[in-house]
């Protein structure tokens, strides 16, 4: 087995100490499935399957008592996710946590029957993963980061901290959601721009291999600033975006926060390793009998505005002090 496809196990006690020792004593020892696109020695990927072990923890579990986790990454590449997903489903685990659209996407062709949460979700509905967030009917549920109705934020945010900015480049991962989600991403965007008066230029990378493209073609066009759209690989592969971003001199604004806290100009949306410790509520209330068609998914409530001062300074920037004051965390 490729060391990428399982970095370990996981195990804990659910529903006591007298049930887990009848569990190990009929041999029946419940697994979590877990499925993630990103490379497992990636630290984002470790800060995930760590965050979904504290939620675990948080909720009675023991890790090497009574549950086991069967983790399965793809190295990055979204081809991969149907076989890991259909090795899950040919295991007969209890539960599958999809660590993203892309992978619950996979978890679904894979199985109607094995409950399925999907830890960080795009558009569920627009995806076609749930029939409603309040009633996602079916074997699906979990956690979405509203990734349209945030798009819209973002550049707004952008506009407020590049006053002058006048054409701003946007990266995009094709068919990373499903066409609904990318096409309410795009018309968020686009909408936006033209209330805020800029002009928007959509560029596209479908893997690592295309930034360098895409950024020489930013250039080429004269933008003067950069929003990135929501995307696994994105998130997986931000030190290369920030990177490119601080070589080309384009303030950018991301939906992640590690991304800011890489050097990154800011961010603004959910805190995504906290999705994952919260996806084992849902994997705790399954595995005590509840229903994944049941069971609403969950909104964010709280979002993060993130600046990094030492980029600003860097890209000659002065950002206002009102932007400032509403920034959850300011990195000097």
């Amino acid at each position: 087995m490729d060391r990428r496809f399982f970095l370990g196990t996981l195990t804990g006690g659910l529903l006591g100490t007298s049930l887990a020792a009848e569990a190990q004593l009929a041999g029946n020892v419940p697994r979590i499935g877990y499925l993630e696109i990103a490379p497992a020695e990636l630290p984002i990927a470790q800060a995930m399957i760590e965050a979904f072990r504290q939620g675990l923890r948080e909720r009675g579990y023991v890790e090497g008592r009574t549950f086991v986790i069967e983790y399965r990454a793809a190295a990055g590449r979204v081809e991969r996710l149907p076989d890991l997903a259909a090795g899950l489903a040919r295991l007969k685990v209890n539960v599958i946590v999809a660590s993203s659209t892309p992978a619950a996407l996979a978890a679904k062709q894979a199985t109607t029957t094995i409950p399925i949460v999907s830890a960080v979700m795009g558009d569920p509905v627009g995806d076609g993963l749930v029939a409603s967030l309040a009633r996602p009917g079916g074997n699906i549920t979990g956690l979405t980061f509203l990734a349209p109705a945030l798009v819209a934020k973002r550049l707004q945010l952008l506009k407020e901290a590049v006053p002058d900015v006048s054409h701003v480049a946007a990266l995009s991962h094709p068919a990373v959601y499903g066409e609904q989600t990318m096409r309410d991403m795009l018309k968020e965007a686009e909408v936006a721009a033209q209330t805020l008066g800029v002009q928007l230029q959509v560029l596209e990378a479908r893997n690592p291999n295309d930034f360098d493209r895409a950024f020489s073609a930013m250039v080429t066009n004269s933008a003067s600033a950069l929003i990135v759209f929501p995307s696994p690989m994105f998130y997986g592969a931000h030190n290369r975006l920030v990177e490119l971003a601080a070589k080309h001199r384009l303030p950018a604004i991301y939906a992640f926060k590690e991304a800011v806290a890489a050097g990154g100009l800011m961010s603004y949306g959910t805190n995504i390793p906290d999705l994952s410790r919260r996806a084992a509520t849902y994997v705790d209330k399954i595995l005590k009998g509840a229903e994944p068609g049941d069971l609403p998914v969950e909104q964010p409530t709280k979002f993060e505005l993130v600046i990094n001062l030492k980029t600003a300074k860097a890209l000659g920037l002065t950002i206002p002090p009102s932007l400032l004051q509403r920034a959850d965390q300011v990195i000097e």
